[in-house]
């Protein structure tokens, strides 16, 4: 069934395109089913070749889906959510906004309060198919919110979240990716220190990391108890990390977290 349902995804750019490839690559919709749009569709031509409905023009993919993913700059929105509102009817349309920024009350500001809506916040992993997508919904019945959760899902994984809370999911799971990135960095340069090419450093810091978090996503364990599994008495691996924490190391990243927070909500 979720196979023929169709799908738009306003904005060809490097979100949308990531979407609209993992979701054919997953099998989660028909490519005849799907479309996208861009003001120059010339780039979108791999989609085409695959049988994507690539349009030009957004009303033409509205007219053509039943969920509408609005896949554009937050500045874009007023302005395109006010060219398509004619077009869009609460009975046959679902949207789904993953506009960073832009908040569901926004979009009624426009639209009015009888669409279910959903904001999505992928992080840049979606590239990948490893996205942590965290999502809230406005009168969401359920068979939409498991499409909804299922087309995320085939992104890499979800959350259901309260609003309120996108801000702080901004930080934990878009940001975090950098925070992440800094921490394996950090670990290629204190390979390369104790004898490591880069390259054979970094592949191992990345796989490492990866492999950690693996652990936690399948166990459903909490951290200390996998480290309590590589911490022997008087060994190296709880030498290193009481240097670590002497040093402020989890303080430093709680911090770091809690600052991010802090500047959005002062450039709110």
């Amino acid at each position: 069934m979720q196979q023929q349902t169709k799908i738009a995804i306003i904005g060809g750019g490097n979100l949308g395109s990531a979407i609209a490839e993992g979701l054919l690559t997953s099998g989660f919709v028909l490519s005849q089913n799907l479309s996208i749009t861009k003001r120059n569709t010339e780039t979108l031509s791999v989609f085409k070749e695959k049988g994507v409905q690539v349009f030009s023009n957004n009303v033409d993919a509205v007219r053509f889906a039943n969920y509408i993913i609005f896949a554009i700059k937050p500045f874009q929105i007023r302005d395109v959510l006010q060219q398509l509102q004619t077009y869009l009817n609460p009975n046959t349309h679902v949207l789904i906004s993953v506009a960073t920024g832009v908040w569901i009350k926004d979009i009624q500001e426009i639209l009015g309060n009888r669409f279910t809506i959903f904001r999505a916040m992928p992080n840049t992993a979606i590239a990948i198919q490893q996205s942590l997508t965290c999502i809230s919904a406005f009168q969401a019945m359920p068979e939409q919110s498991a499409f909804v959760t299922d087309l995320f899902n085939r992104l890499g994984k979800t959350v259901f979240i309260e609003e309120k809370l996108m801000d702080a999911a901004t930080v934990l799971g878009a940001c975090g990716t950098a925070y992440a990135m800094r921490y394996i960095r950090a670990n290629i340069q204190g390979g390369i220190e104790i004898g490591f090419s880069a390259s054979v450093a970094s592949l191992i810091a990345a796989q490492t990391v990866k492999g950690a978090a693996e652990l936690l996503l399948q166990k459903n364990t909490h951290p200390e108890q996998e480290i309590d599994k590589v911490t022997t008495p008087k060994g190296c691996t709880i030498a290193g990390l009481n240097e670590m924490e002497h040093q402020g190391f989890s303080s430093s990243l709680i911090k770091g977290i809690i600052t991010s927070y802090k500047k959005i909500l002062d450039d709110m």
